[in-house]
């Protein structure tokens, strides 16, 4: 017979998966001034610096 999991283990995984969805993974496309091609950024932020990250150049 398995092992049932301890209450205090799901209680910590519940606030580790709470505390996940507050970061957003952000792509932003960024064109050469050589060769006009595009190039990706990408980057993991927390949710509430998402427009701060796509604003800076």
């Amino acid at each position: 017979m398995a092992k049932a999991a301890s209450k205090n283990a799901k209680v910590k995984d519940l606030k580790a998966s709470a505390e996940a969805k507050n970061w957003t993974k952000v792509i932003k496309a960024i064109r050469s001034p050589k060769t006009g091609a595009y190039t990706f950024k990408e980057n993991i932020v927390h949710k509430d610096k998402v427009t701060e990250f796509l604003a800076a150049k």
